[in-house]
């Protein structure tokens, strides 16, 4: 009975803290949460404090059951489940299940903002309560939510069609997207011409300038044949140098990482989503094994948005960078950085646990991804801690009669904390006002120079461009919608729900969320509004630093959702469009409306008459170059509940149809092909066209690529959150890049 029990969310952290606290303690593992909302109703008893209904989770009653016994044969119980918001609404219902069986076991709640010795030893050295206030806020994001979603949706379900949903935040990321869509549709492209000159001082080195007045005033050349004209005259000009400036410009380091500028980064330089950016997190915070050593926790706590860092931490790091880069390489005074207002400042910046724990040390015990994911959050702090770089300018201004060009060069003096991290934006668009050149060092003003070249040069305006998940998840934070917990899951769920995929790392709208947005914005203008999603973050905000009740901003809520929603009808936004097309069977007109796999055309007359058919352009587009073997007329593609395959552009009168194959022989009974179908879950698989008489099946997607090892006919392609993209031969289990070089999984993360 001597033993205290500790409760937290992963079997990896269970591990690590396991190792730390020793034999008087025994750690086990929840695997998430116990409890939600139920699946098939509101679970919220609105009329009663909008009290919630949660449900121990379906495969869970198990974990409970084990964590009560453990619970009743301890003297203290220890709940260390994420510290956030959610993890004290976890650590919330663990109690509660608890306290059923062993009510009066104490019960106290422990905080680990680094899974190391020290990290661990001190929060339990510090436990407290669970805090109500905390739980209420996570309570009241996860009603209203629940609220929006269970009242929204159905709208969707009879405007579009069902199974559509409507998430309180997910929609204003929405919003967001398919607005750029439309400037960008909107945009017109103005052609307009630059002029570079390359100029010499007798003698000398020769450097480039940009024309940037014409008569004092910014120049305007809006086609080829201006800029030819305004050349003609340039080269007949004598020029001269009339001002010289030289002066030193410092670049401060960046802040150590919050959440949104990980995942920013993440996204930038390594091609991480979100989603994967904190999976890769979570296990680095969590644990992992280094070897003899045991398990280690290498960084912070991952969800905060706070840059403040401990003055143990800050010591650390400045002496590592006195030792690594010299003392010219440390500030006189460590660097603080300023928090914004908004800031819950519950953890610190996110940041190697131990100095310790160098990149290279660590490299053979982590993955590929996680090294990554690892070295850009040590070369962020370090850097963070160091020295401004120092870079000399020199701006040369030339002047020939009207034309006034400027040279602009740099060259750094000092590098600073460049040493360690380049700061640059690497999605940064549009071009520099000013062209980068190599300034000879003896020019100054009065000297005569002669103009060696002077050419134009052609541009076109561009439009706005698309989000990247790293650039939406900066506008999200910059307007205050979600929080560091929800940046990932609402990046994610606009992709997921359909309403939003991904082109070479660009989001576009698909036809399909523009008109959930539209549906919204013109309904639930206010609802949806940046405003009000914003002002709703800082309620629950003041739900826990105790500012404001639960029932309070759940009334302020409610009241007006309800007035809103109350007013619009589904009749009144049915999204259907008029067409000259007569319907062949009853002779009405036919409509176009939304199905679960997008626009077609049906009859006016539903449901008396069914008729419905695809639109003439995508009819099109899916006919094959194939003649039907039964009456002749084009085949083409087509989709039904069980998934894609071809049939007979001419049914109903023909009924001809056949599977898509992928060309690849059954490797069970060799007579049939492997071909794409879809189980009754939705789940896309890979089965024989001999089915049922092969009952050949396959979940990953076969590649006709031979295996260079064994020459299997085909390959597997596969896709594990450890290792990502690769092959795999399903005969000889070799694994292969996408180009077919051997799979080293440490070098194709990296």
């Amino acid at each position: 009975m001597a033993k205290s029990l500790v409760i937290v969310e992963s079997p990896s952290k269970a591990k690590t803290i396991n190792k730390y606290l020793g034999k008087d303690f025994i750690v086990e593992a929840t695997v998430g949460h116990i409890k939600n909302l139920p699946a098939n109703e509101l679970g919220v008893d609105v009329e009663n404090g909008f009290e919630p209904k949660y449900v121990t989770i379906r495969g869970k009653n198990q974990v409970v059951k084990e964590l009560q016994s453990r619970a009743a044969k301890v003297d203290t119980i220890y709940v260390a489940t994420d510290p956030d918001r959610e993890g004290e609404a976890i650590a919330q219902h663990i109690a509660s299940e608890i306290a059923r069986k062993a009510p009066t076991k104490p019960i106290f709640r422990v905080l680990f903002n680094e899974i190391t010795k020290t990290g661990v030893r001190e929060a339990m050295a510090h436990p407290r309560h669970i805090d109500e206030k905390m739980v209420q806020a996570q309570q009241a994001r996860r009603v209203m939510d629940r609220i929006v979603g269970y009242k929204i949706s159905p709208f969707l379900w009879k405007t579009i069609y069902k199974g559509l949903s409507a998430g309180r935040v997910q929609s204003v990321a929405l919003h967001f997207i398919c607005e750029r869509e439309k400037e960008i549709q909107a945009f017109t492209v103005t052609e307009y011409w630059s002029v570079t000159g390359e100029f010499q001082k007798p003698d000398d080195g020769s450097f480039h300038a940009k024309l940037v007045k014409i008569g004092g005033k910014d120049p305007e050349i809006p086609n080829e044949a201006a800029a030819a004209s305004l050349l003609e005259d340039i080269r007949a000009r004598a020029f001269g140098i009339t001002d010289v400036q030289v002066r030193d410009i410092s670049r401060t380091p960046p802040a150590p990482f919050i959440t949104s500028s990980l995942q920013q980064e993440a996204s930038n330089r390594l091609r991480f989503s979100a989603k994967r950016t904190m999976l890769i997190a979570q296990q680095l915070y969590e644990g992992v094994e280094l070897g003899e050593e045991g398990a280690a926790g290498l960084i912070t706590y991952m969800r905060t948005d706070s840059t403040r860092i401990s003055g143990e931490a800050v010591s650390a790091v400045r002496d590592h960078i006195r030792a690594a880069y010299g003392d010219r390489s440390v500030p006189a005074e460590p660097r603080v950085f300023k928090v914004k207002a908004s800031a819950q400042d519950a953890h610190e910046a996110i940041r190697p646990t131990s100095m310790d724990y160098t990149p290279q040390r660590v490299r053979p015990f982590l993955t590929g991804e996680q090294y990554a994911l690892y070295e850009l959050v040590w070369k962020r702090f370090v850097a963070s801690q160091m020295e401004s770089a120092v870079m000399q300018q020199t701006s040369v201004t030339v002047d020939g009669g009207p034309y006034t060009f400027r040279g602009v060069g740099s060259v750094y003096t000092f590098r600073g904390f460049l040493q360690v991290y380049d700061d640059f934006d690497t999605e940064a668009n549009g071009e520099k006002d000013e062209e980068e050149s190599v300034i000879p060092e003896n020019l100054a003003a009065g000297d005569r120079v002669d103009a060696l070249s002077v050419d134009p040069h052609q541009h076109f305006t561009k439009p706005p461009p698309r989000y990247t998940e790293s650039s939406l998840v900066r506008e999200l934070e910059a307007k205050g919608i979600g929080r560091p917990s929800t940046y990932a899951l609402i990046v994610s769920t606009v992709q997921e729900r359909g309403y939003v995929e991904q082109k070479e790392r660009r989001l576009y709208a698909t036809t399909l969320g523009m008109d959930v947005n539209t549906l919204l914005q013109r309904h639930f203008q206010t609802l949806f509004s940046v405003e009000f999603t914003a002002r709703m973050e800082e309620e629950l905000d003041t739900v826990a630093s105790g500012e404001a009740s639960y029932l309070k901003v759940m009334g302020d809520f409610y009241e007006p959702f309800m007035t809103l929603l109350n007013s619009v009808s589904p009749e009144q936004a049915r999204l259907t469009e008029d067409t000259d097309v007569v319907c062949e069977k009853c002779q009405r007109p036919m409509i176009i409306r939304w199905g679960r796999n997008g626009k077609f055309l049906a009859c006016s007359g539903y449901p008396e008459c069914k008729n419905a058919k695809p639109l003439p352009e995508d009819a099109e587009k899916m006919k094959i170059q194939e003649a039907c073997p039964t009456c002749g007329k084009p085949l083409m593609l087509k989709q039904s509940r069980y998934g894609k395959f071809i049939g007979c552009s001419g049914y109903p009168d023909c009924t001809f149809t056949r599977p898509i194959t992928t060309g690849i022989q059954c490797p069970k009974c060799k007579e049939g092909e492997i071909s794409e179908r879809m189980s009754k879950t939705k789940r896309t698989f890979f089965g024989c066209t001999k089915y049922p008489n092969c009952d050949f099946v396959s979940w990953d997607r076969p590649v006709a690529k031979p295996c260079p090892s064994c020459k299997n006919e085909y390959l597997s392609h596969k896709f594990t959150q450890k290792k990502g993209e690769f092959l795999k031969c399903p005969a000889c289990k070799e694994e292969f890049t996408l180009d077919l070089e051997p799979f080293d999984m440490m070098q194709s993360a990296a």
